[in-house]
């Protein structure tokens, strides 16, 4: 729907007493990227009839938050990772969690270990769901916690589903960060390992997060191929016998496939 449709549903909209321009350009801005693959800055500042200079400086705070990203060698902004999950959220209201709760029970239930949900914010993986193991020695729930995306597997599920020029806009710097001794440190080795996560469908960990936790993720997308979550199986180290990983990731990826069926 776009901004005459959304006008005749409920007639003619009035303008606010006090309008602030430069929150109704961001808005605007806001639905251009929404319902267009890629908006130059010269196409924002002839769709919003202000300077360049001006376009340049809104979807640079937009590109801030996180709500559009520019790719490095086109220099053409694209919808980011919040305003994909504000889209998600919005059609048909659905709640990724909602949808996948019931699966990550399941496969909880056919593993024994762990399962979380988690999105991209930024830099890291935000936790947002969990079906905790009941065994007495397990991974506890993280939801609401926030962890490096490169030092996780739900984390590298999500970034092998990103383009190489994302990967590069979203780490800049060659060094990176670091969980544990096991953590990958530099942007090259992420290249590869996505790589690598790209070929076999799905990531895993072995401590680069938490010392003695492993985990095999695999990413939910869309029907554009963009990810909206990844679900992983997490579990002590001490339980992962060397022919295990292969069962659970083929758990993981038959789950996220059942959850892509039924997005809208």
């Amino acid at each position: 729907m776009n901004r005459k449709d959304a006008a005749s549903v409920d007639g003619p909209r009035r303008p606010p007493n006090y309008p602030i321009e430069s929150v109704d350009n961001a808005l605007r801005l806001l639905v251009m990227v929404a319902e267009h693959q890629h908006v130059r800055v010269s196409e924002a500042s002839a769709e919003l009839g202000t300077a360049v200079s001006t376009a340049h400086r809104l979807l640079a705070m937009l590109a801030h938050h996180d709500f559009v990203v520019q790719d490095p060698e086109s220099k053409v902004y694209r919808a980011g990772p919040v305003l994909l999950r504000i889209g998600l959220k919005a059609v048909k209201n659905l709640d990724i969690r909602t949808l996948i709760h019931p699966f990550a029970e399941g496969l909880r239930d056919e593993a024994g270990e762990t399962v979380h949900v988690a999105v991209l914010q930024g830099a890291e993986m935000l936790f947002v769901d969990c079906a905790e193991s009941p065994q007495a020695l397990r991974v506890v729930s993280r939801v609401g916690t926030k962890m490096w995306a490169h030092c996780t597997s739900v984390g590298k599920a999500w970034l092998a589903c990103e383009s190489d020029d994302f990967l590069r806009g979203l780490y800049p710097s060659q060094k990176l960060p670091a969980l544990t001794a096991r953590s990958i440190t530099s942007r090259s080795a992420l290249l590869t390992e996505l790589a690598e996560v790209r070929r076999r469908g799905y990531a895993h960990n072995e401590g680069e997060s938490e010392v003695g936790v492993g985990s095999v993720s695999s990413a939910v997308r869309d029907d554009q191929g963009r990810p909206v979550a990844s679900i992983s199986v997490s579990l002590p180290l001490v339980r992962m016998a060397e022919d295990r990983w292969d069962g659970l990731a083929e758990s993981v990826q038959r789950v996220c496939r059942s959850v892509e069926s039924l997005l809208p």
